[in-house]
């Protein structure tokens, strides 16, 4: 492309730089197309070493590729990814220009060529145990995926692994967290609702549309999920009614997860589409296939509370700021208001998992929402266009006609459906309570460890109580007993292993997989450690599915935790674990005597630094520092406020 004449200039000047050059196989910026030439990797090493380059390094996810060095540049250095940062460090220390080759294909146009069947789809997916999981965001640090999706549990938030979107770059289970497991053969379960042989009416047609004047669709989403193959689908079925159609897509930089916004305007004749972008508050259908993207300032726009008809997928997908604050909430609550507001009807559809369950893959969200659309009467379009559409696509074309008929049910009758979808679905109970909590808790701790562990537990929990109560306050006890339960019940060798030999780890796997599949495990025994000399932490290392044999006999060895005879006792993550509970328990004692009406704020926010001390090994250890350094400034902030050795005397 034309940068390589800043490299040109930078040689001719011999600045000391390093150029990395992505080679992505494809020019994503614009949404995917083909690189001009085409123009290998083994080309580019040549321009570069012709231009006068002294110094290149080829990294990629696929080292081996590369094994006849025939074509490549003389002296190129070949390495695995992984060794990324330690050859920016030498290169950093060359003199003059040195350029840094990035080869992976681009993680989008995987899914795409595999979905075509031109490319090899690897046998294996990542799979999170969230029993084990500690949600302290290594594993999206490390792939800066979000395929890594928040899960809600009666244990608080974990992370699982969103298998529709999943691109299998396996870079996840790099995170130092021993809840990873690979699923090698096999497949993805499919959903044994199917449509054909239900006993379900004959669906009314809806009345469409007219086209008096052009019909405006505003069709929002997010990269990588056939948003635009949705307003190909929209466009096609309007040529196939003889309809005049434009179809703009905006897609800026979205590639996966960025804001898609698709201008989709029909009318009877061309000479009535008078500009292909809709004009403010011109929408006549929303069709919202992510929440977030539809009430963003742009889509928000062109909705008009008076005309614009809306039919939104409310599932909550986010954005990429969960990459970095593990605890981001979605405010799906407040966007729906917003929607409401700004539409004559609002239908909100948990569309993904409706299509998860009844399809087997997310991806059939998005016609499924068109089904539901075409429906309730807001696309101006005949069911059979839709169909040759889809047919013509050619791709899941049976897939896709399910998806559009379970829509079409959907907006007959709703509940119907999602109760075909998931008619034995159990609700996570969480607790609502603080004596449902310090419950569930105490039932936990006993099968953690034993009933002794558990009164250890309910006897503190009991003295904070009392005490708050006698002054008349709230709010403490349950930040004790969530943050008191959290640090008794860390998670050593026979917690990790009590998780993966307790039978629901095994019925995760089972509503997911099927077919002929085997695990394997990313674990980092203490015994058998192993240190990364490149960046001094600790390596994680596989085994096979003789472990869950291994695990279910260690596991019943908990009652040696923290005694003499405990092999693990020594290691540093268990000294620390049991330093921050004597630690909290000497906070507790001192939050019994010198609690006040004045200092209860201080109070709670003593009793919840346990939340953010999460994961395992060196990422634990980084987040108790933080809490310690916190836990001083709070108790001296608790010592010092006004009247509090007063009132507590």
């Amino acid at each position: 492309h034309s940068g390589v004449l800043a490299i040109r200039a930078a040689i001719a000047a011999d600045v000391n730089i390093t150029y990395k050059i992505l080679y992505n196989d494809a020019v994503a910026m614009t949404g995917g197309q083909p690189v001009d030439g085409p123009f290998s990797v083994q080309q580019l090493s040549r321009q570069l070493e012709a231009e006068g380059v002294k110094r290149i390094a080829l990294v990629s996810d696929d080292p081996e590729k590369y094994k006849d060095r025939s074509e490549l540049a003389n002296g190129i250095t070949i390495d695995h990814r992984d060794r990324l940062d330690n050859i920016q460090r030498q290169l950093r220390k060359t003199p003059g220009v040195s350029v840094l080759i990035y080869e992976q294909t681009c993680a989008a146009e995987k899914r795409r060529r595999r979905k075509r069947g031109i490319l090899q789809d690897p046998k294996i997916r990542p799979f999170i145990n969230t029993a084990v999981c500690e949600n302290c965001g290594d594993c999206s640090t490390q792939s800066n995926c979000l395929s890594v999706i928040p899960v809600e549990t009666d244990l608080g938030r974990k992370r699982a692994i969103d298998q529709s979107s999943c691109n299998k770059d396996m870079s996840c289970i790099k995170g130092y967290c021993p809840s990873f497991v690979t699923v090698h053969g096999g497949q993805l379960k499919r959903a044994a609702n199917q449509p054909d042989g239900l006993n379900w009416p004959d669906l009314p047609l809806p009345t469409l549309p007219n086209l008096d004047r052009p019909h405006s669709i505003l069709l929002t989403g997010i990269g990588g999920t056939g948003v635009v193959t949705i307003g190909a689908l929209l466009g096609m079925a309007a040529h196939i009614d003889g309809r005049s159609v434009t179809v703009l897509d905006m897609t800026g930089l979205a590639q996966k997860y960025g804001a898609v916004v698709s201008h989709i305007r029909i009318a009877k004749t061309p000479e009535e589409i008078n500009a292909m972008r809709i004009a403010a508050g011109q929408a006549d259908t929303l069709l919202a296939c992510d929440l977030a993207v539809a009430t963003s300032f742009e889509s928000m726009a062109k909705l008009n509370p008076e005309r614009t008809s809306a039919v939104v997928n409310s599932h909550q997908t986010m954005t990429s700021g969960f990459i970095k604050q593990k605890d981001l909430t979605f405010p799906g609550s407040e966007l729906q208001s917003q929607l409401n507001k700004t539409t004559q009807e609002s239908h909100f559809i948990e569309a993904t998992k409706l299509a998860e369950s009844l399809l087997g893959d997310a991806i059939g969200a998005n016609l499924f929402m068109v089904g539901f659309a075409w429906q309730k009467g807001y696309l101006p379009l005949s069911l059979e266009a839709l169909k040759k559409a889809i047919e013509l696509n050619g791709v899941s074309i049976e897939d896709n006609l399910r998806a559009l008929l379970w829509g079409r049910r959907a907006a007959v009758d709703l509940s119907a459906v999602q109760q075909l979808a998931a008619p034995e679905a159990a609700l996570i109970e969480q607790p609502e309570t603080v004596d449902q909590l310090i419950a569930h808790r105490t039932t936990y701790l006993t099968a953690y460890q034993d009933a002794d562990y558990a009164a250890r537990y309910n006897n503190w929990v009991t003295r904070i109580r009392e005490r708050e109560q006698a002054l008349g306050l709230s709010g403490l006890t349950e930040a004790v007993a969530l943050n008191y339960a959290k640090l008794l019940a860390y998670k050593d060798e026979y917690e990790v292993a009590r998780l993966y030999s307790d039978p629901s780890f095994k019925e995760q796997i089972a509503n997911q997989f099927e077919g002929d599949y085997h695990l394997e495990f990313h674990f980092d025994p203490p015994l058998f450690a192993k240190i990364d000399p490149e960046t001094g932490q600790h390596k994680k290392r596989n085994y096979g599915s003789w472990m869950l044999k291994a695990m279910g006999l260690l596991s019943q060895f908990k009652g040696l935790r923290g005694s003499w005879l405990d092999p693990f006792k020594n290691n540093p993550d268990r000294k620390l674990e049991r330093k921050l509970i004597a630690d909290y328990e000497q906070t507790l004692e001192t939050l019994c005597v010198q609690l006040t009406t004045e200092n209860l704020e201080t109070a709670i926010a003593l009793a919840r630094l346990p939340e953010a001390i999460r994961g395992f090994g060196h990422i634990k250890h980084d987040a108790a520092n933080q809490a310690i350094k916190k836990q001083e400034e709070l108790l001296k902030a608790l010592i010092s406020l006004p009247d509090s050795d007063s009132k507590a005397a």
